[in-house]
């Protein structure tokens, strides 16, 4: 029976004690990272509200300065975890958190619209190789029946992080005037701290492979290092790709197009979600707390969809379902117009609880396909090209909300990503090679 069907009884004491060990170690210190670059993602949202107006952008000019990010993000994706990959996830994941906590708050110094965009442009190229770095770091700790449920637990910091964020921003927004400084610019400059202060965490705290774990028994160590090379000799049987068919494959690339679209939705929800409430007529001092509330259902969400798709063993139409649901969600706001606020509300729930559990079970299935380098380059593929979505998300909605004065014509937009995302993974279909090796009972 695979491990991942199997009853908690029947798992050997060893591959317990060994995954448990491992997840209170490494997932804690992960999470962290991952809240940080949430939170300094997040913090452009809640700056719209006073930024806009106290710098005069349009809406189109603040959307494609909070997407520029992700071309930046873009260009230095790859390099980035294929120097991951060769000089260990310590001191690089370390290197991006200083570099991005320093850009980061020099956002709070911009003053014109190309300098907006400049600074974001940096933060992007600062930060690119962090994500992608941690599913390859998945890759080297977990094995593939542990890994979905992993990756959710990692991916709901962004969701605690985009629930927590906003009530915190919405305080640091009230430090208007103090040292001559507007609340936005004292968001951008606190909320630049926390990665610095996790840098020095990650540097003296992760290690690179369980092979260097001393921190593990050396049964544990050599039990997770023989389980995870007998599934990447499994894999490997069956197709061992090279770095150059990650990113030439045909599959390879319709997850790369699936990812994409949930990324447009995902941060144009992010970045213009407290414009959206503030739309269905809640007082700037609640903008915050009820932009935080989707994202309170997500967390639960998220978890329970990682941890069924690890109990069943499927992948794709779990990610599929998810995207499904996110685009009738942001159909059904449309629908119902801002007449109705708590059901509007209601529908914007159900689509960001829908997207929210795309990302944690998406990832599994390329890290069913990639090992070695093309694990690397394939994953930091999919991410780099998948994250100009993040891009293209915001400025379609910003340039519609302008063209319109509507929230609902670039909601109906957005709707049609995670729908093609759904087609997409459908068309590429279940990767049928084995996923985990047999448990020994």
């Amino acid at each position: 029976m695979a491990a991942n069907t199997a009853p908690a009884a029947t798992v050997d004491p060893i591959e317990r004690e060994t995954i448990s060990r491992i997840s209170w170690r490494l997932l804690p210190i992960l999470m962290l990272g991952y809240f940080c670059a949430y939170l300094d993602r997040s913090n452009t949202g809640m700056a719209g509200p006073t930024m806009i107006p106290d710098m005069h952008f349009s809406n189109a000019v603040f959307g494609f300065g909070a997407g520029v990010f992700f071309l930046g993000y873009f260009l230095a994706e790859i390099p980035s975890n294929l120097f991951l990959n060769a000089v260990g996830a310590r001191r690089w994941l370390a290197r991006i958190m200083l570099t991005w906590g320093i850009i980061s708050g020099l956002t709070a110094f911009v003053w014109n619209d190309w300098s907006f965009y400049s600074i974001r442009f940096l933060l992007g190229l600062a930060e690119a190789g962090f994500y992608p770095g941690v599913v390859l770091y998945m890759i080297w700790w977990f094995p593939s029946a542990y890994r979905t449920r992993k990756m959710a637990l990692f991916q709901s910091a962004s969701t605690i992080s985009l629930f927590v964020g906003p009530p915190i921003g919405g305080v640091l927004l009230q430090l208007q005037g103090m040292l001559g400084l507007t609340g936005w610019q004292w968001l951008f400059i606190i909320e630049a701290l926390p990665p610095i202060i996790m840098c020095v965490i990650t540097w003296m705290l992760l290690t690179d492979r369980p092979s260097e774990a001393t921190w593990l028994r050396p049964d544990q160590r050599e039990w997770l290092v023989g389980r995870l090379a007998a599934e990447r000799a499994q894999r490997e049987a069956v197709r061992s790709f090279s770095l150059k068919d990650a990113f030439t494959d045909s599959k390879i690339w319709l997850l790369t197009v699936a990812y994409f679209g949930q990324n447009m939705v995902a941060y144009g929800l992010a970045f213009f979600l407290p414009l959206i409430v503030a739309g269905l007529g809640v007082s700037k001092s609640n903008i915050g707390l009820v932009s935080a509330l989707p994202y309170f259902f997500a967390f639960f969400g998220m978890l329970y969809w990682g941890w069924h798709s690890d109990r069943t063993g499927e992948r794709t139409w779990h990610v599929a379902a998810a995207c499904l649901l996110c685009g009738a969600g942001l159909a059904a706001c449309v629908l119902i117009g801002v007449g109705s606020p708590i059901l509007t509300m209601c529908a914007l729930i159900l689509a960001i609880v829908g997207q929210s559990c795309i990302a944690p079970t998406f990832w599994s299935i390329p890290s069913a396909m990639l090992t070695g380098a093309a694990a690397a380059g394939g994953l930091a593929m999919i991410n780099a090209v998948g994250n100009l979505g993040g891009w293209l998300g915001p400025y379609m909605f910003g340039l519609i909300k302008d063209m319109t004065g509507s929230d609902n014509s670039g909601l109906l937009a957005l709707a049609f990503a995670p729908v093609i995302s759904a087609i997409c993974l459908v068309v590429a279909g279940h990767d049928r090679r084995l996923e985990q090796v047999p448990t020994k009972r």
